[in-house]
């Protein structure tokens, strides 16, 4: 007798833009965080043109 059971869930509906809620974005600034929306118009513009940082590993020998 097995004691796991297997629920399985999909979902068949998705949201309209008028049932979207915006998400207030944060970042670190100077040692504090503060909303993006806070941010002046050239702020804004260089956060939009910020990208992630990958960091490649070192390869030896």
């Amino acid at each position: 007798m097995s004691d796991t059971t297997t629920v399985t869930i999909t979902a068949t509906t998705r949201l309209t833009d008028e049932e979207r809620q915006p998400c207030e974005v944060w970042t670190r600034v100077m040692g504090y965080h503060r909303p993006v929306s806070s941010f002046n118009k050239g702020k804004q513009g260089e956060y939009a043109e910020r990208v992630c940082f990958e960091e490649s590993v070192a390869k030896l020998g």
